[in-house]
């Protein structure tokens, strides 16, 4: 049976859940500090360049998702096509990771956002993470290049419409 993901727009309601799940060892292991990392993703529910999603399996939550217009904190992907946005995204909940859905749920976000005429999608990806990597393969991205981020090197990857 297929599972129906929803994005619903995080809240200041959601930031307990936020905290809960960057503490974890599956997303700190890739995210990093949990303290620092939850500054910046409450800081952002006001970050007018940041779109942010709960995202949900059926009625459960599941994990985070952050779509992005490209500024000047991704001056390092190089020249896009006007439009470009930028996600990244983690498994919050351990029991779900390794079960298909991060491909899964990102193939449909990121489905949805090019039938609506956006021209590409970009990501960046720790390029020694091969579970996310795999994750954006299965969901239709491929390797670009090699990037340099204000986190260190990254591997640029996209997906057209």
């Amino acid at each position: 049976m297929a599972v129906t993901y929803t994005f619903r727009p995080m809240t200041t309601a959601d930031l307990p859940l936020i905290r809960r799940w960057l503490g974890g060892a599956d997303v700190r292991e890739w995210w990093g500090d949990p303290d620092e990392q939850f500054a910046l993703v409450s800081g952002d529910l006001d970050e007018p360049a940041m779109d942010q999603f709960i995202v949900l399996a059926g009625q459960q939550p599941l994990g985070y998702l952050q779509c992005y217009r490209l500024t000047a904190w991704n001056t390092g992907f190089g020249p896009q096509p006007e439009g470009t946005r930028g996600i990244d995204q983690f498994i919050g909940e351990s029991d779900m990771i390794g079960r298909g859905h991060g491909s899964a749920f990102i193939r449909q976000f990121v489905d949805e956002k090019l039938r609506e005429g956006l021209p590409r999608m970009v990501t960046d990806p720790d390029p020694l993470n091969p579970r996310a990597i795999r994750a954006y393969e299965k969901a239709g991205f491929v390797r670009d290049r090699m990037v340099e981020t204000p986190d260190g090197v990254a591997l640029l990857m996209v997906r057209d419409q």
